[in-house]
């Protein structure tokens, strides 16, 4: 009886040496975890700083021109694009898109409803409504002006999530970056370059 009962208690020990192991073998791996998903939290808190930083500077480049000749429409077609926006958000999309406008295509003159892209105007108008709402003092002029550089922001967060979907989010991460600073969209996309390619790109 007494071997038996030895044998119980070896038994029971190795059992509770066994379940100590693994309670530890579970802390580790728990703690182990824990660090891996705050170093998850970390990396994802500074992807989004460095994409919000992307952002930033893909606006602020597509500034210069304010900052050295003012807020200005400039360009031809870029000024004709401003006058019909505030002819739609003074006049409605019903005269705008039956307006003969008279001063375009001289002599001839130009039926506006026909003839342009209504993309640009519609998207400039309906910020600026959404803008009005919210009590934003802005004019029609300066968000026509600064359409372009809010939208290649907002590309270089579009060029992220292609990147990631392609590769992963380093390629996100380089592809918006590649995409705020690239010349040939910059020239396209600058303040006051009120023209189809500050939303079509």
């Amino acid at each position: 009886m007494e071997g038996a009962g030895g044998v119980v208690a070896a038994s029971s020990s190795k059992s509770q040496q066994q379940q100590q192991r693994q309670q530890q073998s579970q802390g580790i791996i728990g703690y182990l975890e824990d660090g891996w998903n705050a170093y998850q939290h970390k990396e994802v808190v500074l992807r989004v700083l460095i994409l919000g930083l992307i952002c930033v500077v893909a606006f602020m480049v597509r500034l210069f021109a304010v900052l050295r000749y003012e807020s200005v429409i400039h360009e031809f077609d870029p000024w004709f694009n401003f006058r019909t926006t505030k002819f739609l958000i003074e006049e409605g999309f019903y005269k705008f898109y039956n307006w003969f406008d008279d001063a375009s295509w001289y002599p001839l003159g130009r039926i506006i409803g026909g003839t342009v892209y209504p993309g640009l105007m519609m998207t400039a108008a309906g910020l600026y409504y959404i803008l009005s709402f919210l009590t934003f003092p802005l004019s029609v002029r300066n968000v026509c002006v600064f359409l372009a550089p809010v939208f290649a922001a907002n590309t270089s967060m579009v060029a992220y999530f292609f990147g990631k979907e392609v590769r992963d989010e380093k390629a996100g991460l380089f592809a918006a970056a590649f995409l705020a600073i690239v010349p040939g969209y910059i020239s396209r996309s600058v303040a006051g370059s009120y023209d189809n390619e500050a939303i079509a790109i």
